[in-house]
């Protein structure tokens, strides 16, 4: 795979990730509630976040696609992250995203993960794209529906209890595509 595309959106830099992230991308994933709704929810050290962006670095190479870092257009301040990931144990691929504490509300993560949808629809053969969410996440699961996406499900991933959600391709460039 060559270099990983980088996206734009209205607000938005959707760039390749690199190790000198970390320390930007680490403050803002350790803020306290920020994982609240993940299955480690604990506060990350450096270690944990040096080790996720070297796995997106790999996953950009080994499959195509895999999370950016989310970018304000204006500045290139690192907000977050925002991406596609491949869930090998049930052959899925879901959109997943996270910003930082003082960029929610905004709606962000929707600019990004719409983003993240139309690459993947447009780049790749998926027949449906997935997202997967706490149950209380209300916030992330009007994400999801923003971009197409219904409930399917309440079922667990990852060992936790979740909400699963699903938008296929057809459903897709039937509403979202001009």
């Amino acid at each position: 795979m060559s270099t990983p595309p980088t996206l734009t959106t209205a607000r938005l830099i959707l760039r390749p990730f690199t190790m000198d992230d970390v320390d930007e991308l680490h403050p803002l994933v350790s803020a306290p509630g920020v994982m609240q709704y993940f299955p480690r929810p604990d506060p990350p050290d450096r270690e944990r976040v040096q080790r996720m962006i070297a796995h997106q670095i790999d996953e950009w190479a080994l499959r195509g696609y895999a999370w950016w870092a989310v970018t304000w257009a204006a500045d290139g301040a690192l907000l977050g992250w925002c991406g596609l990931q491949y869930l090998p144990e049930t052959d899925e691929t879901e959109v997943g995203y996270l910003l930082g504490r003082a960029w929610w509300g905004q709606g962000l993560a929707t600019e990004a993960a719409q983003a993240s949808v139309a690459y993947g629809f447009t780049h790749f053969n998926f027949v449906e794209i997935i997202g997967i969410t706490h149950p209380a996440n209300g916030a992330s699961q009007n994400v999801l529906r923003k971009c197409g996406m219904h409930f399917t499900a309440a079922t667990r991933y990852f060992g936790m209890d979740c909400h699963r959600f699903a938008v296929t391709r057809e459903f897709w460039q039937n509403h979202f595509v001009a």
